[in-house]
């Protein structure tokens, strides 16, 4: 009978340890920065049970065609990721606007807010109209993220005025900025 107990106890221990490895993604051990030095097949064996697709697209508001590829398609885990050549060995961006398990070394996040961008830029940030193609794009103003790679896209909670759409810099006021109640839409990482 003791002989049973200690069969089963040693089931338990192991199939609790294999729950928790396959629970476990390995994404949740990495930032988003870590990905860009890897190339298409590195992706493929880091994420062998992730849906992967591949095509060709226009970029640069329709300009240039490149490769890209999406990892985790249609769910709150997409990045999408384009490429510097055909071959997909290079990665040019990589892209997320949903708030899934990727995290960034700089700790911005789909929601964050504009107050919390200014604060971890440590300065004053600008960001441009809405509406187009690099709609609520951030600058960083030499701020701490100036020199990182990483490209916010704001968005406002609320419907703004005519005066904040195009591609222009926004000019608004403090209390507009808080009317506007600007978050993070989309995060571009650049290699």
């Amino acid at each position: 009978m003791r002989k049973f107990f200690y069969l089963i106890a040693i089931l338990l221990v192991v199939a609790c340890n294999s729950s928790k490895d396959a629970a476990t993604p390995i994404s949740n051990d990495l930032y988003v920065e870590e990905l860009l030095e890897m190339n298409s097949e590195e992706l493929k064996k880091l994420f062998p049970n992730q849906i992967i697709s591949e095509d060709v697209g226009l970029f640069e508001e329709g300009t240039e065609e490149r490769a890209y590829t999406v990892i985790s398609p249609n769910t709150l885990d997409e990045i999408h990721i384009t490429w510097k050549d055909k071959n997909r060995t290079q990665i040019d961006d990589l892209r997320i606007d949903s708030n899934g398990k990727w995290k960034s070394k700089t700790n911005i996040k789909i929601g964050s807010s504009y107050e919390e961008l200014t604060t971890m830029n440590k300065k004053p940030i600008s960001f441009y109209g809405f509406g187009w193609d690099y709609s609520g794009a951030v600058l960083w103003n030499d701020g701490a993220l100036e020199k990182s790679n990483v490209h916010v896209f704001l968005s406002p909670e609320k419907e703004p005025k005519n005066k904040f759409y195009g591609d222009q810099l926004v000019n608004a006021t403090p209390e507009e900025i808080k009317e506007l109640d600007l978050k993070v839409k989309a995060i571009l990482f650049k290699s």
